[in-house]
């Protein structure tokens, strides 16, 4: 008999969220809510918010081993894998990171995360929201950019990174069944490497993760450099795999030309 695989939902607050109220929870070892996503389900084990997510939108009562995680727990826990400027401040990678150091899972699937806005109708499942990933931030210019970064790092940690929707997304991930959540193979991480050199040769690294209180250090061409690095490491991560991965390579290849 195998073990049971460690299958970690990430589940954030885009219309198609609610399409998550319908699931099964058998597929998934453990559910991360992000911000306002602790409503879609009763049955989450822990809600991820920031240090100014408002009080009367947090929940009243949290029950059994439900867990809220703030920043005080995801900030060490992502400056592990290089820390915000280079993870992109923005909760989706956020929680990301915070559930590979966290839960060690065999697969990282999103879903209501794909930070796709169309600029009418409703930009969140609970009605319009603030559509935080698309601020001008230095640490946020390629989205496409960032997902790419965490889908190598997870895979280091031989992670699948996968979305539960063939809709248009920011996220590089293949799309896979809620059925099957492990079908995608893993990349292959060789081409991460000299990425992260460039990194530790930057060095913008804040142990605080408030990055924005010194973001005048951070050089915006050379984070462009390292968004093109990222997106080119991936697509040689899964060109191997071109059946399952030719939806995420088109995406990077956009991203690439869009940042080029």
């Amino acid at each position: 008999m195998t073990d049971r695989k460690t299958t970690v939902l990430i589940l954030g607050s885009a219309p198609s969220a609610l399409e998550a109220r319908a699931w099964s929870r058998a597929p998934f070892t453990h559910i991360v809510a992000i911000n306002n996503a602790w409503r879609i389900r009763e049955d989450w084990d822990y809600l991820i918010h920031p240090e100014d997510f408002p009080a009367e939108r947090r929940p009243g009562k949290v029950f059994g081993t439900q867990h809220i995680v703030t920043a005080d727990e995801y900030v060490p826990r992502q400056n592990d894998y290089g820390g915000f400027v280079y993870a992109g401040g923005t909760m989706a990678f956020t929680a990301g990171y915070w559930a590979l150091s966290a839960l060690k899972p065999d697969v990282l699937a999103f879903s209501g995360c794909d930070m796709m806005y169309s600029g009418s109708g409703r930009t969140h499942f609970y009605g319009n929201g603030t559509a935080d990933p698309l601020r001008e931030d230095v640490t946020l210019r390629s989205l496409e950019a960032k997902a790419a970064r965490l889908g190598l790092f997870a895979a280091a940690q031989g992670c699948r990174t996968v979305r539960l929707s063939g809709a248009p997304s920011r996220l590089v991930f293949p799309s896979v069944n809620i059925s099957d959540l492990t079908a995608a193979p893993l990349p292959d991480i060789a081409a991460m490497h000299n990425v992260q050199r460039m990194e530790d040769d930057l060095g913008y690294y804040v142990a605080s993760g408030r990055y924005w209180e010194v973001e005048h250090r951070f050089d915006p061409a050379a984070i462009d450099a390292l968004d093109r690095m990222w997106l080119r490491a991936y697509r040689l991560a899964v060109s191997e795999n071109a059946a399952w991965h030719r939806q995420a390579a088109a995406k990077v290849t956009q991203a690439q030309t869009i940042a080029t």
